[in-house]
């Protein structure tokens, strides 16, 4: 369905249907009881935001074990700044082991209102990122979509996932690999616990993620301890088919143990930033790169591998939402290294053969793009090709999964392309994000703020609104969006023009089932 200035509109309409604004105005700097405390936060217009509020306590105490509930306060604390970061190296946003802090932004603070919860977690692998970028502000998504949204912090790299169990016999640190993750089962709790103090329905819990939030969120759908947590999900380029299992994690910690000199059981009461210089390890697996970090297979947290050989069964009739950009390496590769655009027909094999992920015949892969895409030029092969050779692939594998099982499925593929440089980077990895939280005004935004680029957002967020009112991403503008099975692989395509397509790119997901896949990092 093409998108118009008045689709635009009836979007628009239809969020104005359900009143937004509470039934009392907002304070200036209104304060809220939850079960540590008092805590203040701001008005911005309809929507009222908490920035910053602890949902744990301080980890450096405690490195590498389960997280501990946020220690109470007397009197009401500010929270009005962004939280710390976890620890990860480079500038930007403030960093400390006391990272398990959240955000908040609602239309309301009636405890009867029960909205609709979104709770959104960051990407940047296991290794980076935080809740507090521009492009994640939930104000916007909060005023429009009449629901709470929560963004937050958690551990990662080798604060959430060093892995001790075979290295140092102590229980504490039984589920070291996951701890990362236990913070979000921590937060998901915590929400459970005092979201109804914002005006929030703790029975109505929407998770959302972007590449490594999608792929954390696929670990909590097989995490006992997340059952109950979440009712809906929606995975945005970011899959985690397999975790690491415990030799490849142990080997991975003895290799950072190594890099400092520090024997295993002394990692725990290093500095942070010594610990810190232990990113540098080189991987022990056939990789050779930096240490790579991720969930492990431990037995106790994480008992199964998230989407093999099946769905988690616990999480099976759980309502999800999986989606990838059509050109992901577009950003992932291409936008770092300009070299790519001078590849020629001579020097891509080689470079292909690099990048592609899956283990298969280089010369038979251009062969066959050259014959889907006649037109073709070498930059945009290897695009197309490492897009479908990664994560792609393992986005098709999830949703296969779940088809079986006839769990409740909707897939879609984001088309509209990056506008800069002539959109040579394509509909490229991160792309969704402001375009879901409607954020496209914001100079991080790599989608512009075209009217193009706002009616994808009115589409996305539209969608992303039912899905979390209703369980169900279908209607508005966009009309009926059919489940994912295996005959027609219905796919929203999110475009300028929005439409369903069956089975899109049949050809290159064929080509690439010829080989296994598999999850970067788990080998």
């Amino acid at each position: 369905m093409k998108l118009t200035r008045r689709h635009l509109t009836s979007v628009a309409l239809i969020a104005a249907l359900t009143p937004v604004s509470s039934a009392t105005p907002m304070k200036a700097n209104p304060t809220v009881a939850i079960a540590a405390g008092k805590v203040r936060g701001r008005a911005r217009g309809e929507v009222a935001e908490f920035l910053g509020i602890p949902y744990g306590a301080d980890t450096q105490p405690a490195r590498f074990e389960a997280p501990k509930p946020a220690t109470n306060w007397k009197g009401t604390r500010d929270a009005l700044a962004f939280g710390a970061a976890c620890p990860q190296g480079g500038g930007g946003d403030k960093q400390s082991e006391d990272c398990l802090v959240l955000n908040v932004w609602t239309p309301t603070l009636e405890k009867s209102a029960r909205k609709p919860v979104l709770v959104y977690i960051h990407g940047g692998g296991y290794s980076g990122g935080s809740g507090s970028s521009p492009v994640t502000d939930g104000a916007e998504l909060a005023r429009r979509g009449d629901a709470v949204v929560l963004t937050l912090n958690h551990r990662l790299n080798v604060f959430g996932h060093l892995y001790l169990p075979h290295l140092v016999r102590e229980d504490r640190y039984a589920v070291s690999g996951n701890a990362g993750l236990l913070d979000l089962v921590l937060a998901l709790q915590w929400v459970r616990d005092n979201v109804a103090s914002f005006g929030g329905d703790p029975d109505c819990v929407t998770v959302f993620g972007q590449s490594g939030g999608g792929g954390k969120i696929a670990c909590l759908m097989a995490m006992p301890a997340a059952e109950g947590l979440f009712h809906r999900a929606w995975t945005m380029s970011g899959q985690q088919v397999t975790a690491q299992g415990p030799k490849g994690a142990s080997n991975r910690a003895q290799a950072v143990a190594d890099h400092l000199n520090v024997a295993p059981a002394r990692l725990a009461g290093i500095a942070t930033e010594r610990l810190l210089a232990g990113l540098a390890a080189r991987d022990p697996s056939i990789s050779g790169g930096r240490v790579y970090w991720g969930p492990v297979i431990d037995d106790a947290s994480l008992p199964v591998h998230p989407f093999w050989p099946d769905a988690p069964k616990q999480s099976s009739a759980i309502p999800m939402v999986m989606g990838n950009t059509k050109e992901e390496t577009g950003s992932l590769i291409a936008m770092g290294d300009p070299s790519v655009f001078s590849l020629t027909w001579e020097t891509l094999p080689a470079r292909l053969e690099r990048d592609m992920v899956t283990d298969i015949e280089v010369a038979g892969v251009i062969r066959t793009y050259r014959e889907l895409f006649p037109q073709i030029m070498p930059s945009q092969l290897f695009i197309k090709a490492t897009t479908a050779g990664r994560s792609w692939r393992a986005q098709v594998i999830e949703a296969e999964a779940r088809a079986r099982e006839q769990g409740p499925t909707w897939v879609y593929q984001l088309n509209y392309a990056n506008p800069r440089e002539g959109g040579r980077y394509g509909a490229h990895h991160t792309l969704d994000i402001p375009l879901v939280f409607g954020n496209t005004s914001k100079k991080e935004a790599e989608t512009g703020d075209s009217e193009a680029a706002r009616m994808v957002s009115a589409a996305m967020m539209d969608s992303l609104m039912r899905f979390a009112h209703t369980g169900d991403p279908s209607g508005g503008s966009l009309g009926q969006w059919p489940r994912y099975d295996l005959g027609k692989r219905a796919t929203m395509i999110f475009d300028a023009e929005s439409r369903i397509e069956n089975d899109p790119r049949k050809a290159e997901r064929e080509l690439f089932a010829r080989a296994p896949y598999i999850q970067p990092g788990t080998y």
